[in-house]
């Protein structure tokens, strides 16, 4: 019997049908993932079962009793905890602070910071996650404030846990910290709704399975062990794909960017490499390695203490993003949430704002030409949505990565691009247009610079790897010479020096 069930799920927005009529149970104790593109209905379903919004039609059953939620607090006292990809953590408090934000401690009224601080110690060990209790969110990696976001389900003993990409943003050992901590909830009974991409993922952990395509069920397979991942991915994308990559080679030109002996206080260790006219040049390491930090000195979003980046020969002022864009390089952040997209603001104005000035003669906006530039790129970069003026937060992650191009591809004279972690939280059909979109950029004479935590991602797209470890480059590896084992070897502590391979 079904612990928790959706039953006959719609719902709709303003020209999207986001659910039509889906069904499903779990059973208790069970992970069950759900699976499905972008777009395909999975956080819309996820929000109704937060109480983050109602459905239009039908109802949630969870141990035989309907829920009536008015609100996400009726779902939280229901035991529904949804753990977001995008986290939702107050940043300016400390990690115990966030951990029992809304039921703090108290004795007579008055809040209690050392039960408070020996409590939040206590669980963090018994779970196993190494965080300083009294260290501001803010001040903690992305991988870290996964970890508390975590946390914070396991310490309410919720009945069921919806997790939304989970270990986009974690290393291997905080996935196996993970992994170990869905073990125990499953033993205690928990229902955990998993949400990912990553099938490596689903095979591992989940007992059931739901895919979802266009809001509709596409299919429902009660054992993980019945079905294989060609099926899994055609029922997602109503289609084969034999090969997401579809890497093939191009001529390379001249050298495009040159960067020589860059450093700053995020990387210390001085970093030299080259990347030519229509190469991608790949960066892999694990959490750490300095990748991210190597991407901001670039860029000029950090401040740079040594070194020269230039364009064509050109060389580009330090630390300066306006100078970098001048020159015609361009970043799309690992976080799109608080980097990227400018939330609030619809998809006309996240793709036009960086080149307003080009037809804003005296000053003066020119909405026809503003709308005309979205609707060009919405239609060249394939953005799902049903109108220019949409919300960008309510576009899927893979749609708002394609916006951010969109941006900075309508700017004039960009030669180089550099894009970190250009898929994280995309589904495999996003991810084979995005690939797509690179390719397509390269083979026009851009110089990229693609930096992603996902191995199969940069062998499968790039044309050469530097492999970072310990914020200095550990080995520059050609494509004739890609090797998983000894890519991630290189990028692992504790390892010979730096080299070719």
């Amino acid at each position: 019997m079904a612990f928790l069930e959706f039953n006959h799920i719609s719902k709709g927005y303003p020209g999207v049908q986001a659910l039509k009529d889906v069904s499903f149970g779990v059973t208790k104790g069970a992970v069950h993932g759900l699976m499905g593109e972008n777009g395909a209905g999975k956080s819309t379903l996820i929000r109704v079962l937060s109480g983050d919004q109602s459905a239009d039609e039908g109802a949630i059953f969870i141990d035989g009793v309907e829920q009536k939620y008015a609100s996400v607090r009726d779902a939280f006292h229901a035991g529904v905890i949804v753990i977001h990809q995008e986290l939702q953590l107050v940043p300016e408090l400390t990690v115990a602070e966030n951990l029992w934000l809304g039921r703090f401690p108290a004795k007579g009224g008055v809040i209690s910071g050392r039960l408070l601080l020996e409590t939040v110690k206590q669980r963090l060990d018994d779970i196993g996650i190494d965080v300083d209790p009294n260290a501001k969110v803010a001040t903690l990696s992305i991988g870290e404030r996964q970890m508390v976001e975590i946390a914070k389900a396991v310490m309410l003993d919720a009945r069921v846990i919806a997790l939304d990409e989970p270990t986009s943003s974690l290393s291997s050992r905080e996935s196996e910290i993970l992994f170990a901590l869905i073990d125990k909830l499953k033993a205690k009974g928990t229902v955990i709704l998993y949400v990912s991409h990553r099938l490596d993922e689903i095979f591992r952990l989940c007992d059931s399975l739901t895919v979802l395509r266009d809001g509709k069920l596409a299919a429902h397979h009660p054992a993980i062990a019945d079905v294989t991942r060609e099926q899994i991915i055609s029922e997602m994308v109503g289609r084969e794909i034999s090969d997401i990559w579809n890497w093939r080679a191009r001529p390379l030109g001249d050298v495009r960017l040159d960067v020589k002996n860059l450093a700053g206080a995020s990387l210390p260790t001085p970093i030299s490499f080259s990347v030519r006219r229509g190469e991608i040049l790949g960066f892999f390491g694990l959490i750490g390695a300095g990748r991210s930090e190597m991407a901001r000195l670039l860029y000029g979003a950090d401040h740079r203490s040594q070194g020269s980046v230039s364009i064509d020969g050109v060389a580009i002022a330090p630390s300066s993003p306006g100078a970098a864009i001048h020159a015609g390089m361009v970043l799309c952040p690992e976080d799109r949430k608080h980097d990227g997209i400018i939330q609030g603001r619809s998809i006309e104005e996240n793709i036009a704002i960086s080149s307003r000035r080009h037809f804003s003669p005296f000053g003066i906006l020119s909405l026809r030409k503003e709308a005309a530039l979205a609707d060009q790129f919405i239609a060249k970069l394939r953005v799902r949505t049903p109108s220019r003026k949409q919300d960008i937060i309510n576009l899927s992650g893979g749609n708002q990565q394609k916006v951010i191009l969109g941006r900075w591809l309508s700017e004039q004279g960009i030669k180089v691009l550099v894009i970190d972690e250009p898929t994280r939280g995309i589904d495999v059909g996003a991810k084979s247009e995005i690939y797509e979109i690179l390719f397509e950029l390269a083979a026009d004479g851009m110089a990229i610079v693609m930096i992603s935590s996902e191995l199969p991602e940069v062998m499968g797209i790039s044309d050469r790897i530097i492999v970072m470890c310990g914020g200095s480059v550990a080995a520059t590896v050609e494509r004739s010479n890609f090797n998983e084992h000894s890519i991630l070897t290189a990028a692992l502590p504790d390892k010979n020096a730096a080299g070719n391979v």
